[in-house]
């Protein structure tokens, strides 16, 4: 059993924040980072409405804003272990336990900060061909499309940054969306619709992805005419919402009916020591900005809670 003052868990722009500001208060933070730094902010290509990056020869993508963020978290003091908690017991109150698959830990404080997964479709064919035509990272996997049609599924901001990159490889985007209109926002729906590669399908569903080994369409309904067609492409990529990663944590801090985290204007939870940041429990903002905020405001409250137990 390792002891630990505090212990981050995740490090998405949230986490990477609370790390940089509990080590700059002299708190020795271990942030537990997971298999990959960065969350799902490490899988996007370019990061244009962060603070300070303001055109395209200083916008970064999303692995050059994590690595930033780590450097600098690191050089203050704070340590990373890349594994995934998959056990804790709060309900006794600091020390905290928790297990990771290489390790046991107590801590006197946690910032949890896991972030969120992206949602699957839940149709026949979407798991079989994960890899094989169907993805949830366009920017991960748009290389492998060169010169080929894909469809992506969705209408939110993830949907058209992810489809306006894949137009790099691409040669037709073809968007697909439940609704008449999307909810991305306008700037991006204004680069979507002006770019000549993307294409729109509205009012339309996925019924089912076909393929032969490798994904060779989806069978969609139009949910207002009721027409079922088959569309042939030869990637699906879906962006159409996450859940928060905090199935590890029933049971243990009170959450939404959805799952989210649920904490106070401090970033309190509703045990005391355990915190909480970023898509963990933010359903509504879910930015980088917002998460870097709450990230910092976590470390603040956490120090603050400490100070007043000795």
């Amino acid at each position: 059993m390792e002891k630990e003052r505090v212990i981050i868990v995740g490090s998405g722009p949230a986490g990477l924040t609370a790390a940089l500001y509990a080590a700059r208060a002299q708190l020795n933070p271990l942030v537990i980072a997971g298999l990959m730094v960065g969350g799902q902010v490490a899988l996007t290509h370019e990061i244009e409405n962060y603070p300070g990056f303001f055109s395209s020869e200083k916008t970064p993508t999303g692995p050059e804003l994590v690595s930033l963020m780590q450097e600098q978290a690191a050089h203050f003091g704070a340590r990373f272990e890349y594994d995934e908690v998959i056990e804790v017991d709060f309900s006794k109150g600091a020390p905290f336990y928790i297990k990771t698959y290489g390790k046991e830990y107590q801590a006197d404080a946690v910032i949890l900060t896991a972030g969120a997964s992206p949602k699957h479709m839940n149709v026949p064919g979407e798991e079989e061909y994960i890899g094989r035509g169907v993805s949830y990272c366009g920017t991960c996997d748009g290389f492998f499309f060169r010169g080929k049609d894909v469809v992506v599924i969705g209408g939110g901001d993830s949907a058209m940054e992810e489809g306006i990159f894949l137009t790099r490889f691409a040669n037709k985007v073809e968007v697909l969306h439940r609704r008449d209109e999307l909810r991305a926002g306008a700037a991006l729906q204004s680069r979507a619709f002006a770019n000549e590669k993307m294409s729109f399908v509205w009012n339309t569903v996925v019924d089912e992805v076909v393929g032969n080994g490798v994904v060779t369409g989806i069978n969609v309904t139009n949910i207002k005419t009721g027409e079922a067609r088959t569309i042939k492409t030869d990637g699906v990529f879906v962006f159409i919402g996450h859940y928060p990663n905090t199935k590890f944590l029933e049971g243990q801090v009170a959450m939404d009916e959805h799952g989210y985290i649920i904490t106070d204007e401090l970033m309190r939870t509703n045990v005391p020591g355990i915190f909480a940041a970023g898509e963990i429990q933010d359903p509504i903002y879910r930015q980088v900005a917002t998460s870097v905020g709450q990230g910092s405001a976590a470390a603040i409250q956490l120090e603050r809670w400490l100070s007043a137990q000795e």
